[in-house]
């Protein structure tokens, strides 16, 4: 892991560096969220056989069909000619706001827990040797959480903090998998990182699967399938009653249907309830009906197993890994659960948590 150098250099940027997107942004006393950035991780080819490198996503009309190649497998950079234009892209265009003069610039950049040390060493050259940067430090994301400001989340009342919390249990589930790591007086403790190999993408090939067998052929549909899921789905705290609610000839507050974008009258897909005595998909918009797919992709969390993954679900896991480090820490983790990754925003997860032993006091939160 890289370390500071001395003397302190002016600018400090920091670089998530995630498979979906890039969070993004430079690390002063004024710096305001809106400031940060928040950039596609991949490069793009539409039907139309336009390219789009990073940001230039946005820019995109069509997104039907659309091709993606991503630099990220498994949390871990594995195409770095890929990587390299959408850094580029980031650091060196006059027209990026990020842009900036490396070798008077320390850059924080994240990565997945317990990587490879040849994938490691591959990130150093790239950073010293190709952007050169003046000062560098490399860690998980998870741990630069305990950083936060932890009593603000929680609602606690307590005045913003200069120090890393003592203890937090960072949950961070994330587009290639999820993580749980315990963070003590803000460094990792390695010996309890637990990892489940399900995130947002297999949520959404799930999704894709289910659409395609059932309704519509949507397996080239990645990007709108994922809106679906983004706009849509949530985590049930009694699957099997939400199951039988779908079943019901009559109306109910599951089953929805997303109207998908033509890309010519609809741009952008959105959901809406069950017109009111008229079958779906009446004129000529294309639908698809989201009924039990509405909660049982996110279930895969809990149930990795019902998609082929030998690994325990999320509330398991993470009383695996809090109950593997010292006996005093363990009743302080249970109390400072954050949630963070895309899936955090899957409304009903907090709440899901509390599946937790109940003599422990457990306290989560969302930090999104």
């Amino acid at each position: 892991m890289g370390k500071l150098s001395a003397p302190r250099l002016p600018n400090v940027l920091v670089l998530d560096n995630g498979a979906s997107t890039i969070k993004a942004g430079f690390a002063t006393r004024n710096t305001d969220l809106s400031d940060c950035a928040t950039i596609p991780n991949c490069i793009a080819r539409s039907r139309d056989r336009r390219l789009y490198i990073g940001r230039q996503l946005e820019s995109c009309k069509d997104y039907g069909s659309i091709v993606f190649r991503q630099p990220v497998e498994k949390g871990y950079i594995v195409n770095w000619e890929s990587q390299k234009e959408i850094w580029d892209r980031i650091l060196l265009d006059n027209e990026s706001p990020l842009k900036c003069d490396a070798k008077s610039t320390t850059l924080i950049l994240t990565e997945a827990p317990n990587a490879p040390t040849p994938l490691q060493t591959n990130v150093d050259q790239m950073v010293f040797e190709e952007y050169e940067f003046g000062a560098y430090y490399r860690c998980p994301a998870s741990q630069l959480i305990a950083w936060n400001d932890i009593g603000q989340l929680f609602e606690s009342g307590a005045s913003p903090q200069h120090n890393a919390a003592e203890c937090v249990l960072v949950v961070d589930s994330g587009y290639s998998f999820t993580t749980i790591m315990p963070v003590i007086n803000g460094k990792p403790f390695q010996a309890s990182i637990r990892r489940i190999d399900v995130g947002g993408k297999v949520l959404t090939n799930y999704l894709k699967e289910m659409f395609s067998i059932r309704q519509l052929n949507m397996m080239d549909e990645t990007y709108i399938v994922n809106e679906v899921k983004e706009s849509c789905c949530y985590i049930s705290n009694d699957p099997k009653s939400d199951l039988e609610i779908c079943k019901r000839t009559k109306r109910n507050d599951i089953v929805k249907e997303y109207v998908l974008p033509d890309y010519k009258t609809i741009q952008k897909g959105f959901l809406r309830d069950k017109p009111e005595g008229n079958p779906f998909g009446k004129d000529a918009e294309q639908t698809l009906v989201v009924g039990n797919e509405r909660f049982m992709a996110p279930e895969l969390l809990f149930h990795p197993g019902d998609v082929g993954y030998r690994q325990a679900g999320l509330p398991e896991v993470i009383m695996r890994s809090i109950n593997s480090v010292p006996e005093e820490y363990r009743p302080l983790l249970l109390a400072n659960i954050v949630l963070v990754g895309g899936n955090a925003f899957l409304r009903g997860l907090k709440e899901r948590l509390y599946v937790l032993p109940s003599s422990f006091l457990i306290s989560t939160v969302s930090s999104n």
